[in-house]
Order: structure tokens, then sequence, then C-alpha cells
């Protein structure tokens, strides 16, 4: 089975939007398509309340045909047009979808941070964890979420294979940045996150890139926008991932990150993994 994660930062300009972002987010669509994958998990939709819009539902319509799809966004008290994630899967495929709460704290719950499908041999969760944010402003209560989500992970792995993916917002290596002598106090490579996910790995969880690939450097999956030569000098981090309960390490056969072209920001992820969803008859 295929499957494929991205951080869209923004379903509507990806597929509305006239900028040349948002041209350059469409080819990366096209892109995905492509590659004709099982389940494709998007992160950051930033929907608003109402959800998809007419124009949103044509457009993956015309993306992806032959998919259904799941959503959940950021509703009151979260703030609004935040976060947010969605699931497509392809049509045939039997799967229940679920939108947990794991006990986060503030208004995290309420983000739409996690979708949970679960299939006839596995669990496919996505998730967007939440940045530490400026000034670390939201460590602590990342760290919380970082421990709830491992909980609720290994919940799920005591019952069947687990397949993890999204933006975990963490390096969890030196390797996993261009330039890691200068981060140990920036979000998403601090002591705390690193320790964190190590400790999600601890669980009886595998980082499928590093399975595949090794200690190979320079593979990242995320460049700043900010920084306008940063995509194009590689000066990225590694913060999206594909994880899988380890019992299922000798069923991952490739684990990669997509060319996204000029665009900067996030590249998506792929994964192809001998797994069986179950189908409709």
């Amino acid at each position: 089975m295929k499957f494929i994660s991205w951080n869209i930062d923004s379903l509507n300009a990806a597929l509305t939007g006239n900028s040349p972002r948002s041209q350059q987010s469409r080819e990366v669509i096209k892109k995905i398509a492509g590659q004709n994958a099982d389940f494709i998990a998007l992160q950051e939709t930033k929907l608003g309340e109402a959800g998809l819009l007419p124009a949103h539902k044509k457009a993956l319509a015309d993306f992806f045909p032959d998919y259904e799809y799941v959503f959940v966004s950021s509703l009151p008290p979260a703030k609004k047009g935040y976060a947010g994630t969605l699931t497509l899967y392809k049509k045939g495929i039997v799967a229940a979808a679920s939108f947990p709460k794991i006990g986060a704290p503030d208004t995290m719950d309420m983000e739409g941070r996690i979708i949970t499908l679960e299939c006839k041999n596995f669990f496919f969760v996505q998730v967007y964890t939440p940045n530490s944010g400026d000034g670390l402003k939201r460590l602590s209560q990342r760290q919380e979420w970082d421990k709830k989500f491992a909980d609720y992970l290994s919940s799920l792995d005591q019952k069947k294979i687990v397949v993890a993916c999204g933006d975990f917002n963490v390096a969890h290596k030196e390797i996993d940045l261009a330039n890691p002598d200068s981060n140990h106090f920036s979000a998403g490579f601090t002591e705390e996150e690193r320790s964190d996910f190590a400790a999600l790995l601890d669980r009886g969880f595998l980082d499928t890139f590093r399975k595949v690939h090794g200690d190979v450097k320079g593979a990242y999956s995320w460049w700043s926008q900010r920084i306008t030569t940063a995509k194009a000098n590689n000066a990225g981090w590694r913060i999206d991932y594909f994880l899988t309960s380890q019992r299922a390490a000798d069923k991952v056969s490739r684990s990669e990150i997509m060319d996204s072209g000029a665009r900067p920001d996030h590249a998506p992820l792929l994964l192809e993994i001998d797994l069986q969803a179950g189908r409709k008859n």
C-alpha cells in the first residue's frame, strides 16, 4: 500500500489561489495525484468553521476523483482558520474515521489536529503537532501534548499495527537539520521536544525514513519561507515523518521525501508498506 503525507499550508490557497505560491502548490498536488496512493494525509488545511466550500469540493474532485475524504477543522474556542487536517482514501477501502480528543491542554484538542482511520489490519493516524511558538511560549503545553499523543498511539498499537504520519514539528537528531548548532533553543529543536520524540519512538514506533536510509545527511522536509534562500541552499529541517509500529518494520519497502520543486515550506512524504486495508465487495 502507498501513503502520502503533506503539510499543505492552506488548502484554500493551494486549490483556489492565484499567487505564484498557489501555482507551485498545485504542481505539488499534481505530483501527489500522479502517485495513485491509497491514502493521502494533508495537514494545516486552515479551513474555516464551514469546512470545505463548493469550490474546494470541486477542486478535490478534479484532482482526486477516485477518493473519499474526511476532515476536521479548528472550532471555537480555538482560533478560526487555524491548523486542521484532511485525509483522502481510495474509494472502496473500508475505513472508520474518528477525530480523537487526547486530553491536550489549552485549545489544542479543538484545533483539528488528528484524524484516525481504522482499517481491517491497521490504524492510519495523521497528526499536525502544535508548534512551541516564538519564544517557546507554548513549549510546556507542547510537551503535555507530546505525552498525551504518545499515550494515544500506544493504545492503538496494542490493538493493531499503526501507521502514523504528519508534521511532528521536531527535528529528532542533529542530522535532521542543516544548522543544529544555532538552533538548540529554537522551536522544533529544543532538548525537551527531541526527548519527547525519542520517548515516542521508544514506545514501539519506527522512523521509517531512517530505517530505509540510515544516517544519510541533507534530507529535509521543510525550508523556511522567511529565509528566501533556504530552499535553494537546502538549509532545511526534517520535521515530517512516517512512523510505524516496530513489528511492521520488515513490511516497509519505501520511505521518501518527494521533490516539491522550488516551493518552500513543506515537501510531501511517501511511504510504501505491505498492509491490507480491506475493501468493499
